[in-house]
Formats: structure tokens, C-alpha cells, sequence
């Protein structure tokens, strides 16, 4: 049975790595005091203060965006938010796929094999550093194919940078952390991954 769902996950590796590149939230941008004699900060608050600014609600907006695009499957509107020179690393144990080529066909392959995909994330944190950014967050993921109910939950890594005045995804590497084995697909609410009737 775990091979049968290691399989799936191998089989779903685009739809995840595509969901989840395009499903962070915002946190913001981070100034660093440079001031030597500056008392020490709370990690806390150093956080609560990265959660917010211009940068972090344009990369909030880019991904939003992408995320509407893919769900879509208007990968011309899609390709916007990516560099062409994208890398993305998925759950599965394969090699990174490198380019936006690759990563096209990739997603038009498994497009075709799926329906009703969904991704929930939640615990997102931007941080931004000048013209670089990165971003982190879990995700559920939940799609039908053959018939059959699969869904993943892990997480995701994002590096973003700034190219002219927009930022692009550069990287996503995504880790599987938990994958259900695949249920008839009228066992599942399609408004809810994993709910069941």
C-alpha cells in the first residue's frame, strides 16, 4: 500500500510543485539595525515586524495571481510570475526540473491526467532581503485522478527575486510530508480536500 502511495505522489509532482509555488501569503519586509549598541531584539517581534510593507503585499499579489492563472490553466498569463531559468524540486525522490520549457510541458502533462485540484495553505512566512525574498509555509493538497481522491500535505519553500519592477518565483522546492492513500472520488467533498460526505 505505501508503494502504491508513493507512486501517486511521484505521479502528482508537477500539480504540487506548480500549487505550491503559487500558494504563499505575504509577510513583509525586515529591516536590520545596523546600530551596534541597539539593545537586543525578541525573535517574536523581529518577526511580527517582517510580516508587513510594500514588497511583501506585491509578492503577495504575484502569487495570488499565479495561483489564479494555474487554476486556470492560462499558462500564458502564468509565465509572468516565473523566471525562465525557474528550478523546482518536488516531494518525490527525482531530479529537479530546470527551465520554464520543462516546467510547461511538465504541467500541460499533468493537467491533462487531473481535475478538481486544490491547495490550502496555512503558517506562511515572507521574509524580504533588498531584491530577494523568500517565503514558507504548509499546504494540504488534494486532486482527483483515475477515479480516485489523492491528497498530500507538507510544505514549501519559495525564493522569489526582483527583476525590473516585479518579482518572479525563481525556485520552489516543496517536501511531502504525509500523502493519503487514493479514495473513490465520491467519498471526498470537491469543495473540501479530505472532507468526507
Amino acid at each position: 500500500m505505501n508503494r502504491f502511495v508513493v507512486n501517486y505522489a511521484r505521479g502528482f509532482r508537477i500539480w504540487i510543485i506548480t500549487a505550491l509555488a503559487l500558494m504563499a501569503v505575504p509577510a513583509g519586509a525586515q529591516k536590520k539595525d545596523k546600530n551596534k549598541n541597539a539593545p537586543a531584539t525578541d525573535p517574536a517581534e523581529e518577526l511580527k515586524s517582517a510580516m508587513h510593507g510594500p514588497d511583501s503585499e506585491a509578492i503577495d499579489r504575484v502569487i495570488g495571481e499565479a495561483l489564479g492563472y494555474w487554476q486556470l490553466g492560462n499558462t500564458e498569463s502564468m509565465h509572468k510570475y516565473y523566471s525562465e531559468d525557474v528550478v523546482l524540486v518536488s516531494g518525490a525522490w527525482e531530479p529537479p526540473i530546470i527551465g520554464w520549457d520543462n516546467f510547461l510541458k511538465a504541467y500541460k502533462a499533468q493537467r491533462a491526467q487531473v481535475s478538481g485540484a486544490r491547495l490550502d495553505r496555512s503558517n506562511t512566512l515572507i521574509k524580504v532581503n533588498g531584491d530577494t525574498a523568500w517565503a514558507t509555509y504548509q499546504f494540504i493538497y488534494a486532486a482527483q485522478m483515475e477515479g480516485k481522491v489523492v491528497q498530500f500535505r507538507g510544505h514549501t519553500t519559495l525564493f522569489l527575486m526582483k527583476q525590473a519592477d516585479r518579482w518572479v518565483i525563481t525556485l520552489n522546492h516543496s517536501s511531502i510530508v504525509d500523502s493519503s492513500a487514493p479514495e473513490p472520488a465520491n467519498a471526498v467533498d470537491s469543495a473540501q480536500p479530505g472532507g468526507k460526505r
